[in-house]
C-alpha cells in the first residue's frame, strides 16, 4: 500500500465505509491520516480501584469477574460488569447495550475509562469506554502505543452516521502501522531547526495518539505551521509569477483630465479614497500589471475609485471589464458608472444573462456572462472584479485572459481582518478605504429579544405608515427547514407579516429562487416606493441602493457573522435620513448577546470582523461558513505571531533556496497537493 491509495484498500474499510468517508472528504489513506482530532478525552489518569472517588474522570485496570444483563425498576435494560484489581472491586454499568455481555470477556484484563459516579448507594463507572489490554506493537514508530481508546489522551474526531471516533482511531492506527514510515518530510531542515519544529512524521503520530499534552501541543504547532506556511508560499509564488508578466505599455495618467473627473462629482472624495486612488494609479503607471485588492465598508465609495481607474484606462484607449457576482449588483454598478462617466464621453455597456449588447469600447459591466463574450485581447487593459471571494479561480482566470496582461483590481465590502488579508491575499497589494463620506448618519442598532418583538413591529409600522420611508426584513432561509424549525424563513414570514402583522402595508418578497425578471420587477417596485417592506433572504446583502429604506430588520441574527450583519445593515443609512437596524434573536445565551451587541457599539466593519474572529473563529466571518477561506485544520487566522513567522520563512525560502521547489521535490509536491485553490473559491 501507499499513502495515495484509495481508502478502500486499507484493511477493514471496504467500499461501504469508503462511501461514508467521502462525506468527511476522506478519499485516500493520506486523507485519513490528515483527518485530525478536534479535541481529546483525557483518560490518562490511571487509578487503583480502591482509591476511585465519585466525580473523577479516570481509567482503572482490572480483570472482569462477571458481566450480566438486568433490568431497572423502570424497565430499562442495564449491563453490569464487576472489575477487580489488587486494591478492590468496582462495577461498570451501561444502559441498553445488551451485546456487551458477549463483547466483554470474563477473566480478561481491561482498561475502563470514564466518569465515576453514584448509582444508588454504589460507586460505579457510568458507561465507560473499555479496551482489552494488549502488548505494545513491535513497530518502532508505535513502540509506545498499545491501547488507543482508553488510559491516555484519546482523540475525538468529526464523525458522520456509521463512522465513529472509535472506528476512525482503529483505522488510523492500522494506517500508521503500515505506512507511517512513508510520511515524507517536505520542510527544509533549516526551517525545522530555526523554528524548533518536530518532523511531520512525528507530528502526524502525536496528533492522533499523543504521549502527553506537551507532545500534542508540539504536533499542533508543527501542523499549524505547515498550513500557514503553504498558504504564504503559494501566495508569494503567485505574486512572483505575476510580477514576471510584462505590459506592452504602462498607462499614462492625465492628471488634468482626472481632476476634471473628480471635480465633476457631486461630492468630495474622502482622504481615504484619495489615498487608495493614488495607490492604484501608481500601479497603473508601472510596466508590470497591477494586482490590487480594494477593501472598504458598504457605502465607503469603492465604486467611485474604481470608476476613476476605468476612466484612466479609457483615456489610454483601453477597455475595462467590470464583473459583479449578481445581476442586481451588476445593474447597480452599471447605473452608477453611467452617471459618473457617460457625461465625460465614456461608453458604458451591460452584459448579463438576460441583457446582452454589442461590445465596442469603454467599460463593459457584467455578471458571469462576461466570461463567455469575445473581446479583442489587445484592447482589454483593466479588469475589475467586485466581491472577488464569490468567484472561483478558474472564473477569474478566464476573465483575466480576455486581455493581454491587463491590470487587475478586485474589490470587497466584506471586512476581512488584517491577519487574514495578510495571509490569504499575500499575492495582492492591499488598499483600504477606512473612512466614510461626510454627512452619513450612523445607523442606530438594537438587539431585540423575543419579548420585545411585538413592540418593535408596532414601532416599525408607525414609522413607515403614510411616509416615504421603507424597511427590509431579512430571513436566513427561503423556506422552513425541519432541522432548523425555530429559524424564521422568508416565504412563511412574508405570509405572516402580510396577513397578521402589517396587513395595511404593501409587502414584497425577494429570494434567490425567484427568476431574474421577477426579481427586477420586485426591486423596481421597492425602489419606486410602491412597496413599504421588502421581505428577503441575504440576497440583498450587496448591490441594492434604496435611499428611502431606513429600517433593516434581521431575523435570527445570531446565525450570521458580524461582518455579514454589518453588510446587511449597510443597505440602509444611504441618505441623510436617520436609519435603524433591529437584530431579532431568540438565542439569549450570554456569548451570543455579547457578540450581537458589538453592532450596537460600532459601525466600523474592520473592528467587527476582528471581534468575530476572536469570538467565533474565521469560519464565521462571512456567515455560517466563510466563503473564500481554506479549511484550516490546526492553524488559526487570529494567531498573528505564527502568521508572521510563516511569512518570514516563506519569503526567506524564495529569496535563498529555490532548489527546494524543483520538480518532484517534497515541498513542490506538497504545494501541488495542498488545495490552495480553496483560498479563492
Amino acid at each position: 500500500m501507499n499513502l495515495k491509495d484509495p481508502i478502500s484498500r486499507l484493511p477493514m474499510v471496504g467500499p461501504i465505509y469508503a462511501k461514508r468517508l467521502e462525506k468527511l472528504r476522506i478519499a485516500t489513506i493520506e486523507d485519513l491520516l490528515f483527518h485530525f482530532p478536534f479535541r481529546y478525552d483525557d483518560f490518562s489518569v490511571i487509578s487503583q480501584i480502591g482509591s476511585v472517588q465519585a466525580g473523577e474522570i479516570i481509567t482503572v485496570r482490572g480483570i472482569v469477574e462477571k458481566i450480566s444483563n438486568s433490568y431497572t425498576k423502570t424497565g430499562k435494560k442495564i449491563q453490569k460488569a464487576e472489575i477487580v484489581d489488587s486494591s478492590g472491586k468496582i462495577e461498570a454499568i451501561w444502559f441498553n447495550q445488551p451485546y456487551l455481555s458477549k463483547t466483554i470477556k470474563t477473566g480478561e484484563k481491561y482498561n475502563f475509562s470514564g466518569k465515576a459516579d453514584w448509582f444508588g448507594h454504589l460507586k460505579v463507572l457510568v458507561s465507560p469506554e473499555f479496551e482489552m489490554i494488549k502488548p505494545s506493537p513491535q513497530i518502532f514508530l508505535l513502540s509506545y502505543l498499545a491501547n488507543i481508546h482508553t488510559g491516555r489522551l484519546v482523540p475525538v474526531y468529526n464523525e458522520i452516521y456509521g463512522v465513529s471516533s472509535k472506528w476512525l482511531r482503529s483505522r488510523i492506527k492500522i494506517a500508521l502501522e503500515d505506512l507511517g514510515e512513508k510520511i515524507e518530510e517536505f520542510l527544509p531542515e533549516e526551517i525545522l531547526k530555526k523554528e524548533g519544529l518536530i518532523s511531520e512524521k512525528e507530528a502526524i503520530l502525536q496528533i492522533h495518539f499523543p504521549e502527553n499534552k506537551p507532545t500534542a501541543e508540539k504536533a499542533v504547532n508543527r501542523l499549524a505551521f505547515d498550513e500557514l506556511f503553504l498558504i504564504q508560499l503559494a501566495g508569494l509564488l503567485r505574486k512572483k509569477e505575476w510580477q514576471e508578466k510584462v505590459l506592452r505599455e504602462p498607462f499614462f495618467v492625465d492628471q488634468e483630465k482626472l481632476l476634471q473627473f473628480t471635480g465633476s462629482l457631486p461630492f468630495s472624495l474622502t482622504n481615504a479614497q484619495k489615498r487608495c486612488l493614488r495607490e492604484i494609479l501608481t500601479d497603473l503607471e508601472k510596466p508590470i500589471p497591477a494586482n490590487r485588492l480594494l477593501q472598504g465598508d458598504v457605502g465607503s465609495g469603492k465604486t467611485v475609485v474604481a470608476a476613476a481607474a476605468a476612466y484612466v484606462a479609457f483615456l489610454n484607449g483601453k477597455q475595462t471589464l467590470f464583473m459583479a457576482p449578481t445581476e442586481i449588483l451588476a445593474n447597480q454598478h452599471y447605473a452608477t458608472l453611467k452617471t459618473l462617466l457617460e457625461p465625460l464621453g465614456v461608453p458604458i455597456e451591460l452584459v448579463t444573462g438576460s441583457c446582452k449588447q454589442n461590445i465596442k469600447n469603454g467599460i463593459v459591466v457584467g455578471t458571469h456572462a462576461l466570461l463567455y463574450q469575445d473581446f479583442s485581447s489587445k484592447n482589454v487593459g483593466l479588469v475589475i472584479v467586485d466581491e472577488q471571494h464569490r468567484f472561483g479561480v478558474e472564473q477569474r482566470l478566464m476573465l483575466y485572459q480576455k486581455g493581454l496582461n491587463p491590470h487587475f483590481l478586485t474589490m470587497t465590502a466584506t471586512p476581512i481582518p488584517r491577519t487574514i488579508a495578510l495571509t490569504l491575499f499575500g499575492d495582492l497589494d492591499l488598499s483600504v478605504i477606512d473612512e466614510m463620506p461626510e454627512g452619513r448618519l450612523r445607523v442606530k442598532t438594537w438587539v431585540v429579544p423575543k419579548e420585545k418583538r411585538t413592540k418593535a413591529y408596532g414601532w416599525i409600522k408607525e414609522r413607515i405608515k403614510d411616509t416615504p420611508e421603507q424597511a427590509f426584513i431579512v430571513c436566513p432561509l427561503i423556506e422552513e427547514s425541519e432541522t432548523l424549525s425555530t429559524v424564521r424563513a422568508a416565504t412563511r414570514e412574508f405570509e405572516t407579516l402580510s396577513k397578521v402583522v402589517f396587513p395595511d402595508l404593501r409587502l414584497g418578497l425577494l429570494h434567490g429562487r425567484i427568476k431574474s425578471k421577477e426579481k427586477e420587477k420586485v426591486l423596481s417596485k421597492f425602489k419606486a416606493g410602491e412597496l413599504d417592506i421588502l421581505v428577503a433572504t441575504p440576497v440583498v446583502e450587496v448591490g441594492i441602493d434604496v435611499p428611502n429604506a431606513t429600517i433593516m430588520v434581521i431575523e435570527a441574527a445570531d446565525r450570521f457573522g458580524l461582518a455579514q450583519l454589518h453588510q446587511l445593515r449597510g443597505r440602509v443609512g444611504r441618505s441623510n435620513r436617520q436609519s435603524y437596524c433591529f437584530l431579532f434573536t431568540e438565542n439569549e445565551t450570554p456569548l451570543v448577546v455579547e457578540r450581537l451587541k458589538a453592532l450596537e457599539k460600532t459601525n466600523i466593519g474592520m473592528e467587527l470582523s476582528e471581534i468575530d474572529l476572536k469570538l467565533r473563529g474565521p469560519g464565521e466571518i462571512y456567515g455560517t461558513r466563510q466563503h473564500g477561506l481554506p479549511d484550516l485544520r490546526m492553524a488559526s487566522f487570529s494567531n498573528l505571531d505564527l502568521i508572521q513567522k510563516t511569512r518570514r520563512q516563506a519569503e526567506a525560502l524564495l529569496a535563498t533556496d529555490l532548489s527546494a521547489l524543483t520538480a518532484n521535490s517534497p515541498l513542490k509536491n506538497r504545494l501541488q497537493k495542498y488545495k490552495i485553490e480553496a483560498i479563492n473559491n
